[in-house]
């Protein structure tokens, strides 16, 4: 997708569709709708300095093998450090920065690593409800 916030809207009916399929409830599913809009608009922020003609890919799995639903979020920007991403103190308060804080909130997973060829591999996962067809 393009890193033009236009094109979350198209991202967000994906990730919700995803859930839905894996059985999460309406809850959980804006949750993670909420985690992974979030993961993209930082990646819109901060990795491209809010340029809308840079690119991000999303790659979306239902992964029976381990019961999770992954999305695997890859930009072309800087390579940093996992440790570079974090949120800010909770005790500053005020408008923004809490981002980071919810995704880690939402998700089961997020980890953060550099990507071959450069720029940053963000992976956040989600453990599949039990009872759930086909897991």
């Amino acid at each position: 997708m393009p890193s033009d916030p236009a094109a979350m809207t198209f991202v967000r009916v994906l990730v919700e569709k995803a859930a839905a399929l894996c059985g999460f409830d309406d809850k959980q599913i804006g949750g993670i709708v909420l985690a992974v809009d979030e993961a993209c608009t930082n990646i819109i922020r901060h990795q491209y300095e809010n340029r809308h003609d840079e690119r991000i890919d999303i790659a979306v799995i239902a992964d029976e093998a381990d019961g999770r639903l992954r999305f695997i979020i890859r930009d072309y920007g800087p390579t940093r450090e996992a440790d570079d991403f974090r949120g800010r103190d909770l005790a500053d308060v005020r408008p923004g920065g809490l981002g980071l804080h919810l995704i880690r909130q939402i998700m089961d997973t997020v980890e953060y690593s550099p990507a071959d060829g450069g720029g940053m591999q963000l992976e956040l996962a989600k453990g599949v409800p039990a009872g759930v067809e086909g897991q």
